[in-house]
Formats: structure tokens, sequence, C-alpha cells
């Protein structure tokens, strides 16, 4: 049943060389992203940088997907967060819209895409979680936000899978 040992009639079992590490490897590759993700963080890209502070620690999140009217805009981090407030810009007045990382500069990822395939885009691209997205508009690259995946959520993923060893 583990799969390390086949049962062949009339002959007996046979080991079949695969290993714990080798069943962890077929697990990870199998699931997608939709199985794991989280629901997003978004916030209209007209609102202020003070209530984007506000909204990230009520949320506890390290990152805030920008819309306007339900496309994805950008992504604003603690960093950039962090950054116009030692800037000594109005937070109260000034919209988040200035400070976030646009279209097309994101990285983003679709909900039947390997968790694999997002663990390598975040570790290619140094970045601490993915918008899962849906495509609105193909020409215009417009995108709707799902969902989101974190270097939580695959951690989480990973302890889980090794615990089931």
């Amino acid at each position: 049943m583990s799969g390390i040992l086949d049962a062949r009639p009339k002959v007996g079992y046979l080991y079949t060389g695969k290993t714990n590490i080798n069943y962890i490897a077929d697990a990870i590759s199998t699931i997608m992203v939709e199985s794991i993700m989280s629901l997003p963080i978004v916030m209209e890209e007209d609102r202020t940088i003070y209530d984007g502070i506000v909204f990230m620690f009520t949320e506890d999140v390290g990152s805030i997907y920008v819309t306007s009217k339900g496309v994805l805009t950008g992504v604003v981090s603690r960093k950039d967060l962090l950054k116009s407030a030692m800037g000594g810009i109005d937070l109260t007045k000034t919209p988040i819209s200035l400070i976030m990382t646009r279209m097309p500069n994101l990285i983003t990822i679709k909900k039947n895409e390997q968790v694999l395939s997002a663990s390598i885009k975040m570790i290619e691209h140094e970045i601490d979680s993915l918008p899962v997205v849906e495509v609105i508009n193909e020409g215009k690259k417009e995108f709707k936000v799902i969902g989101r995946i974190t270097k939580t959520t695959i951690t989480r993923l990973f302890v889980e899978l090794g615990s089931n060893i």
C-alpha cells in the first residue's frame, strides 16, 4: 500500500525502488494552487497609504493586492509602506496607488497551476506571496484576484506532507 513493495501474482513481492522522498516529490507535483490558496487581501487603489497600513496590520499580512473596479492593478508590501512612512509624505492624503508595484510588473499564478510552480516563482523573484488570478480580458492583460498563496501556506503544506511519511 505504501508503494515501496509491489505485489505480483505467483511471483511475490518486489522492491519498487521508490523511497519516502520520491513519494513526497510525487505528492507535491500533483497538488494544485487551488487546493491550498487562501482568501486574498484586497484594497481599492484610491484608498490612502494610512488606510493600507491599518488594513495590513489588522489583517496580519505581508502584502495587499490593489485593485481598481475589481481588476488587479498592483501590490503593496510592508517594505513599500515603511519607505513611504519614512519619506515624510502625508499618509492620510496620499493614495496607495502612488507607492504600489504596478501591473505588468507583478508575478501572478492561476488556480490550475502546480504548487511547485508557485514555489519556484516566489524563490526566483524573491517575493513572499503570489496573487491567484483569473483572466478577465486576455488582450488587455486584466486579472481578477481570487486568492493568494504565501510562503507560510507552502511551508504548512510541506510540514503536513513531511508528517505523513
